[in-house]
C-alpha cells in the first residue's frame, strides 16, 4: 500500500469545508492520496467549517494556512501537491466566489510545479453555455473566465461536468424552492421527457479523483453521464410513485410561464430559474454528443459502483 500511494498525486483542496469540497476531501484520502485542505485565516468564528477542518485532520489530511489576500502563502500551499482542486461555490444562494479563483491560476503558475488543476466546475459544461440566459450566464461566463485564464498559462486541466447534484434535483422530483418530495402535487417541465443527468454528489467525487492521475483526462473535459442516471423528470417520478405506491397528481408548465416566473424573484431565484430552464426545457446535459476534446466518467472507470436513483430515492420514503 505504501508503495502505491508513493505513486499517486498529493492533492490540495481548496474550498475543502463546502458541499462538493467535502466529498472530494473524503474521496481523496480514500483513494489513498496525501491530501492537504486549505485553511483560510478568515475563517474566523466559523466553528461549523473548523471542526470539519479538523474532523478531516483526524482522518489523515494536512491542513495547510493560506490566504487568498496573501499570494505567497498561496504559491507555497501548492508548491506542497502534485494536484489543486478548487471547489469554491458558484452557486447564488451560498456565495458565488468563482473569479478568486483566478488568483489560485496565478499561484499555480508562479509556483510551476502542478501537474493537473481542476477548477470549480462541477456543473453544466460552460463552453457549451455561450447562448445561457441572463443574469444566470454569469455562472458560465466566470468560469469560461478561469479556463481562459488557465490555458492561457499552460497550466495542465481537467473539467469535470458534473450535471444535477442529487441533492437539489433528486429528492425533491426536481421541484424548485424545497428539497423535500411533494406530497401529493408535482409540476413537470413542458412534458417532462427532457433527458437529464442525476448524480449522488459523493459519486461526483470519486469519479473527480480517479481522473487525476489519468493521462487520458489530461487537459479535457470529463461528462459525468452514467447510463442508469440519464433520466427524464417522469421517470424520477415514476421512481418516486413506485417506492411510495402513491400516484402524484401532474400539472404542466410551458416554458413562456416558466420563463415568465422570474418575474418578481430576487437575483438567486432569477438565476436558478435560468438554470432549470436550460436543464429541463432545452436538455443542455444530454444534447450533444461528447466529442475529443471530452470523456465520459463511467467509461473510463466502469469500477466505480455508482448509485442510482431508485437506491438514493429510498431514505425519503
Amino acid at each position: 500500500m505504501a508503495g502505491e500511494a508513493m505513486g499517486k498525486s498529493k492533492v490540495l483542496v481548496v474550498g475543502g469545508t463546502g458541499y462538493v469540497g467535502r466529498r472530494i476531501v473524503k474521496a481523496s484520502l480514500e483513494q489513498g492520496h496525501e491530501t492537504y485542505v486549505l485553511q483560510r485565516p478568515e475563517l474566523g468564528l466559523d466553528i461549523e467549517k473548523l471542526q470539519m477542518l479538523l474532523s478531516f485532520k483526524k482522518q489523515g489530511a494536512h491542513l495547510v494556512e493560506a490566504s487568498f489576500s496573501d499570494h505567497q502563502s498561496l504559491v507555497d500551499a501548492v508548491k506542497l501537491v502534485d494536484v489543486v482542486i478548487c471547489t469554491m461555490s458558484g452557486v447564488h444562494f451560498r456565495s458565488h466566489s468563482l473569479l478568486m479563483q483566478l488568483q489560485l491560476v496565478e499561484a499555480i503558475k508562479v509556483a510551476g510545479n502542478v501537474k493537473r488543476f481542476l477548477p470549480s466546475e462541477f456543473g453544466m459544461d460552460p463552453a457549451l453555455m455561450g447562448h445561457a440566459l441572463e443574469p444566470g450566464r454569469v455562472t458560465f461566463d466566470d468560469k469560461m473566465t478561469v479556463r481562459k485564464a488557465i490555458e492561457d498559462a499552460n497550466i495542465p486541466f481537467t473539467y469535470i461536468s458534473a450535471n444535477c447534484f442529487a441533492g437539489y434535483f433528486v429528492g425533491n422530483l426536481s421541484q424548485m424552492g424545497t428539497l423535500l418530495p411533494p406530497r401529493d402535487k408535482v409540476i413537470l417541465y413542458g412534458d417532462g421527457n427532457v433527458k437529464v443527468v442525476y448524480m449522488d454528489e459523493d459519486d461526483v467525487a470519486t469519479y473527480s479523483i480517479k481522473t487525476i492521475d489519468d493521462p487520458r483526462t489530461l487537459n479535457k473535459t470529463v461528462y459525468l453521464r452514467p447510463p442508469e442516471n440519464i433520466l427524464t423528470q417522469r421517470q424520477l417520478i415514476e421512481k418516486w410513485e413506485k417506492l411510495t405506491g402513491k400516484h402524484l397528481e401532474k400539472s404542466s408548465i410551458n416554458e413562456q410561464d416558466f420563463l415568465a416566473s422570474m418575474k418578481g424573484l430576487d437575483y438567486a431565484g432569477q438565476v436558478g430559474v435560468g438554470h432549470f430552464y436550460h436543464i429541463f426545457y432545452e436538455g443542455c446535459l444530454t444534447n450533444f454528443e461528447i466529442g475529443e476534446g471530452g470523456e465520459e466518467a463511467s467509461a473510463l472507470y466502469p469500477e466505480v459502483n455508482y448509485t442510482r436513483m431508485d437506491g438514493y430515492l429510498q431514505v425519503y420514503v
